[in-house]
């Protein structure tokens, strides 16, 4: 099984991603840089699908770009569409890492989660 990974070089989360990965014998294929080429909208649509969440879980919640933008307020009024574009617009409003092998992704990084979904049985 390999691996595409959207994140950060500089997040700890997204280090403690790959070191995670690269610990269990999960092959990473890709790692794309989110900040500089985020997925587009159509690619942030098909990861929401696979992943089964809700699309506010792809949001980084905490980051300086969702509270300047007082996307708090806002998301509530957005259809899928204005926020999968929105999270197209700029990678610093995604919350990384995302993880996938083109059928299941996860968002995040929590070792229990990725126990379930990740390790070689």
């Amino acid at each position: 099984m390999a691996v595409k990974v959207y994140g950060y070089d500089k997040c700890g989360t997204c280090r403690s991603t790959i070191k995670w990965l690269n610990t269990h014998q999960v092959e990473i294929s890709e790692k794309v840089p989110l900040f500089e080429t985020p997925p587009s909208a159509q690619e942030l649509a098909e990861l929401l699908a696979l992943s089964g969440f809700g699309i506010k879980k792809f949001f980084n919640t905490s980051g300086e770009v969702y509270k300047e933008m007082n996307l708090k307020d806002k998301l509530p009024g957005m259809t899928q569409e204005q926020m999968l574009e929105l999270l197209a617009s700029n990678g610093r409003l995604i919350k990384r890492p995302i993880v996938t092998d083109g059928k299941k992704v996860t968002v995040g990084f929590k070792e229990d989660e990725f126990e379930g979904v990740w390790a070689k049985g």
